[in-house]
């Protein structure tokens, strides 16, 4: 794996700069691989080389990109266990929890689009004028760290699919799994200058990309807080900018849940990927005559879970990503404790048995009101907050309560009952008695969770200009 170069116009070349990054394994705390980090002139050298490419790659027909998407497809799952052990050891994913959702995924995301592109309509006549829908340019994507290969694949597969060309910046802190994309995109035969890779953070890469002149779009997963940077910068050239920023889900139990099974899998769906996802239901509402047996059925979930080595098949939570997001994690329990939230299971400290690395112990708290930070804000970890309504319109109220909209959950036997709740929450996505997962429809948040989609025939359109022709037809 060429670690130290980046993908750039169909080759392998030299960054610009001499500086570099360790990749840190974060079961360990210990560096085990290192990065070349990229700067403006690296950005450039990408930005034009995929400004050169869309001439051409832009008027290719929907056959010659079902095809270049089909042997991606292809290419990509011939590399799912060395995908599946590269995030494992990079983010601290466990084993298993790697091959069936963090390497799985991108496959399902590649043939999902490929699906889509086989029937989506990119002409549509208006009496006798042509409405059109053309790719819209040069794509900068910038993907985050917790889902790497969801986020790279929700983005390069519809540009691709829309005859864009694109510049990627995945996160530095698990940057492998994309370098090793950049591998599977080469031997599947992209053009040279469609696909480019340039490692770095924000300010060295991330800034210049979204300030570029002959960048047309930004697609941005991240933080609230640097979704704002981006779209800053971005607002000199006027240029599209889609977001997918943080989270805080409510996960709203009505009072004929059945509350063995209902907070079991709220339980384990918050602690998944280490509390790691944006969309993670961080905040369970529960009738507050029945927060104690909430508490107990929590409390068994919870301290069911094995922490763990990644690289173990029998661990089922691995680390947080590192130092810095522990650290975070753990002065957010705090607060929760000082707060007078409580502990009813799990707490600060490293769990029992584990001496390195950021692992963090599966938290729930109890007795939580609205105005705590714990229940405001995004912690990004292994932790649930259980709160106590009184109404369903007061838990209502309370899961439209906070500045994001991402995702919603509501768990009840009456389905009816959970469809009309559904109906008054803000948010981008309602999950009714966690459903299986459906990578064909749209994802994406209200207010300060982002704006545009991805995913589904609205993540395409994303990447789509529309121009209408007057006077087409006679």
């Amino acid at each position: 794996m060429q670690t130290e170069k980046f993908y750039i116009d169909g080759q392998w070349v030299m960054p610009a700069s001499e500086q570099r990054l360790d990749v840190v394994d974060p079961a360990t705390g210990q560096a085990f691989a290192r990065i070349a980090m990229g700067n403006a002139e690296d950005v450039d050298r990408a930005v034009q080389a995929a400004r050169r490419a869309f001439a051409a790659f832009s008027q290719t027909s929907r056959e010659d990109r079902l095809a270049l998407l089909g042997r991606i497809l292809e290419c990509f799952e011939a590399r799912h266990e060395a995908f599946a052990q590269t995030i494992s050891r990079e983010m601290g994913a466990p084993i298993t929890l790697a091959r069936a959702a963090q390497a799985k995924v991108g496959q399902m995301h590649l043939a999902s689009h490929i699906r889509l592109l086989k029937d989506f309509s990119f002409e549509e006549q208006q009496g006798t004028s042509l409405v059109s829908h053309e790719p819209i340019g040069v794509c900068a994507l910038i993907t985050p760290w917790n889902w790497p290969l969801n986020q790279i694949v929700l983005k390069v597969a519809p540009a691709l699919a829309a005859g864009c060309t694109v510049v990627l910046k995945p996160s530095e802190l698990s940057p492998l799994n994309a370098l090793m994309f950049a591998e599977v995109l080469h031997e599947a035969g992209v053009p040279p200058g469609v696909f480019n890779l340039v490692n770095g953070d924000g300010p060295g890469v991330g800034v210049p990309l979204s300030k570029h002149p002959d960048v047309d779009m930004v697609s941005f997963t991240g933080s609230t807080r640097a979704g704002i940077s981006v779209a800053r910068n971005a607002a000199d050239t006027v240029k599209r900018v889609t977001q997918e920023l943080g989270g805080k889900s409510a996960n709203i139990l009505l009072p004929d849940a059945d509350f063995e099974t209902a907070v079991t899998k709220g339980v384990l769906a918050c602690l998944n990927n280490s509390g790691q996802s944006c969309n993670a239901p961080t905040r369970m509402l529960v009738p507050a005559e029945r927060l104690e047996e909430a508490y107990a059925v929590a409390r068994r979930a919870a301290e069911s879970l094995r922490v763990g080595s990644p690289a173990s098949e029998d661990s089922q939570m691995g680390p947080v990503i590192s130092q810095a997001q522990f650290d975070k994690i753990q002065a957010l329990i705090q607060a929760g404790l000082d707060e007078g939230a409580l502990a009813v299971t799990g707490g600060t400290g490293l769990p029992d048995g584990l001496e390195q690395g950021y692992f963090v112990r599966p938290t729930v708290f109890g007795n939580v009101t609205p105005d705590m930070r714990i229940a405001r804000e995004e912690i990004f970890g292994p932790v649930l907050c259980i709160l106590g309504y009184d109404s369903v319109d007061d838990a209502v109220a309370m899961a439209n309560d906070t500045v994001f909209g991402l995702q919603a959950f509501v768990q009840s036997t009456d389905l009816a009952a959970a469809r009309k709740v559904a109906t008054r929450l803000r948010a981008g996505r309602v999950s009714l008695n966690y459903p299986p997962l459906d990578v064909a429809v749209p994802f994406g948040g209200y207010r300060q969770s982002g704006n545009g989609r991805e995913g589904g025939a609205q993540g395409l359109a994303e990447y789509l200009e529309v121009k209408a022709t007057l006077g087409y037809a006679a």
